[in-house]
């Protein structure tokens, strides 16, 4: 399994043995509707894979991934321009570090100055290098889209470096297409009109939604008014019969996410519980008292 570079918050990577037990992955087209870093996407087995996100930021890294081909080269080059450090080439110790303490203290002013870079031009390939130099490499953007997470203690380590050439090595040579779509503008329609005739029945959504019962900053625009459009979408795509696989939380800190419930039931769709194993994944049929789970029409 290809992990992604992009620490992007709620990504499936410990659950890919699972997800994809139960998703039928040889498909004309697999789609990973709400991409966020792509691991989901990446490592499906499909003629044509789509990674779409409504994030214009990410989509910009995503592509900028797949386009390029001296991702390392500038890299370093601007780890060289912004006076960060390279443990890769140095270890810690050169930057008066060790790897528990990491090398934070050391990037503070190299980082601030990269952020203020790439605020300024919003270079996608800066927006990469913060990423990989932010804490616990995330992204996150202030209401004036500047990004504003702080330095953290790792940097473009040996790990990350591999991470993210064999991530580029699939964008690269696997038939994947990017797109920077809310769900409510993807025209299913549209991208099955391309297959061949024969293809027509070998449609794959995998969707994983910000979750509704969290309430972490990623997901601070999905309300109840989002949940209630997606499982509109998903019942059109249940209608074209298209095999979907829908991600999402039951129960979290306590509450129980009732409506998704009731839908799942009244639909007679399957809900599996997840785990952070690919093993001992139980199986059940409309009702469940799973935390993470994975619903599907098949």
């Amino acid at each position: 399994m290809i992990n992604s570079p992009l620490n992007y918050t709620g990504s499936k990577f410990k659950l890919l043995g699972e997800i994809f037990r139960y998703t039928h992955q040889k498909s004309a087209i697999f789609v990973d509707l709400f991409c966020g870093g792509g691991v989901v996407g990446v490592n499906a087995n499909a003629k044509k894979i789509v990674l779409n996100d409504k994030s214009r930021e990410l989509v910009s890294v995503l592509k900028m991934l797949q386009n390029r081909t001296d991702i390392l080269d500038e890299c370093d080059r601007n780890i060289s321009k912004f006076g960060l450090s390279d443990t890769a080439k140095n270890g810690y110790s050169f930057y008066g570090c060790n790897s528990s303490a990491g090398v934070g203290k050391f990037n503070k002013d190299g980082f601030e100055a990269l952020k203020l870079e790439f605020n300024k031009t919003k270079e996608p390939l800066l927006l990469f290098l913060l990423i990989i130099f932010s804490f616990n490499n995330q992204i996150r953007f202030n209401q004036k889209g500047e990004f504003n997470l702080p330095c953290g203690k790792r940097d473009f380590n040996a790990k990350m470096r591999e991470k993210t050439k064999a991530f580029c090595k699939a964008l690269h040579e696997k038939n994947i297409e990017i797109l920077n779509l809310d769900f409510r503008a993807f025209d299913i329609d549209a991208l099955v009109s391309t297959l061949k005739k024969s293809d027509k029945n070998s449609v794959f959504i995998y969707l994983d939604p910000p979750y509704f019962l969290a309430n972490a900053t990623y997901n601070a625009t999905w309300c109840e008014k989002s949940e209630m459009e997606l499982f509109e979408f998903i019942l059109k795509l249940d209608e074209k019969k298209i095999k979907f696989a829908f991600s999402n939380v039951l129960e979290h800190r306590g509450k129980t996410h009732e409506k998704l419930q009731k839908w799942v039931s009244e639909h007679d769709f399957c809900m599996r519980k997840l785990e952070f194993s690919y093993k001992n994944c139980s199986y059940h049929r409309q009702r469940t008292a799973s935390r993470e789970v994975l619903i599907t029409n098949f």
